[in-house]
């Protein structure tokens, strides 16, 4: 596999994480080798990569939990960890998935919780729990014990918790991870939401649907290694050949009148029964002058495309690897 070119961050863009050569190595073992991330402010940035490929090292070391081996971080425009006083309240985290005590209630785990910031205010605590349950959905099970919610619930809880004091940024590792499809659903509005008053969210996942459907920005994590980043648009792109696909009855004369644009129809498509033709667009026609010119050429077309590489498609190209599709 060819090493795939960077995609770097939007010169002038404020950013609200940024690394520089961010590394960390276990013995001899180098889980992230020298990483250079940039995470916009108000985006919602995916950070992909398979089990094992330094994500949740990563977001360890951007919140003060792992100390680096070598290079720098920025958080929210403030070195870290030497900023962790100051930053960490002004960031909400989700990491490995929550952890409450099962035999409190939701709202019992949280007045826990916020007891414990040394930031929050007591004064303002039951309003700001009440709020936060009511955001995610939680305050007709407020009074519920947590070891009778559902994995869904609990994850809602979890984010209900990093809610409890306002936040310019969400770390969240893997936020659906082991969610049904309506539950899944139900954290993605609420990541959503969440970007509506310009909070920064960083969502950790494996999941390529969610970040097709949820994410504006995307980083990918190869053995430890940042592979690409960028807009969800320019990481398709990037690397990428468009394809034409025709639907017709005269295959044969759709190839011919391709091949005569430089788009060489794929060889499978002569083996094939079905009444579609698909190439590369590696000649310089538009996609309007190549349904002309199939007309042209006595080709009744039913259908034309141009379709893009998919999001599975370059995760593959840049990592070799497979990728969980399940929604």
């Amino acid at each position: 596999m060819t090493t795939p070119t960077l995609v770097p961050a939007h010169p002038g863009t404020e950013l609200a994480i940024e690394t520089s050569g961010l590394t960390k190595r276990f013995g001899a073992q180098t889980a992230v080798d020298a990483i250079d991330l940039a995470v916009p402010r108000g985006a919602v940035f995916g950070f992909l990569g398979p089990n094992g490929s330094g994500k949740t090292t990563t977001i360890r070391m951007l919140l003060g939990l792992l100390r680096a081996t070598g290079g720098e971080s920025h958080v929210l425009g403030a070195p870290m960890p030497q900023s962790l006083d100051a930053v960490l309240p002004r960031v909400g985290a989700l990491v490995e998935g929550p952890a409450f005590s099962p035999f409190l209630t939701g709202e019992q785990n949280l007045r826990r919780f916020d007891t414990a910031d040394r930031h929050s205010t007591r004064r303002t605590r039951d309003a700001r729990v009440a709020t936060a349950l009511d955001r995610v959905g939680l305050s007709h099970a407020a009074k519920k014990k947590a070891h009778a919610y559902s994995l869904g619930m609990k994850q809602r809880l979890g984010l209900a918790n990093a809610l409890l004091m306002p936040r310019e940024l969400l770390v969240l590792d893997e936020p659906t991870n082991g969610l049904d499809p309506q539950g899944t659903r139900e954290v993605r509005a609420l990541i959503r939401s969440f970007t509506a008053d310009g909070t920064t969210v960083f969502v950790s996942s494996h999941l390529l649907a969610e970040v097709e459907q949820l994410c504006t920005h995307v980083g990918v994590m190869s053995g430890g290694r940042l592979v690409a980043q960028g807009t969800l648009d320019e990481f398709r792109r990037a690397g990428a050949r468009a394809r034409v696909q025709v639907r017709t009855p005269d295959l044969e004369v759709a190839r011919t009148v391709l091949a005569g644009l430089g788009i060489e129809a794929d060889a499978r498509d002569a083996a094939s029964d079905l009444d579609v033709v698909t190439g590369d667009m590696s000649g310089d026609a538009p996609p309007e002058a190549i349904v002309a010119a199939l007309v042209a050429g006595g080709v009744r077309v039913r259908g034309f495309e141009v379709v893009g590489e998919s999001l599975e498609q370059r995760f593959v190209e840049l990592t070799g690897e497979g990728f969980d599709v399940v929604a």
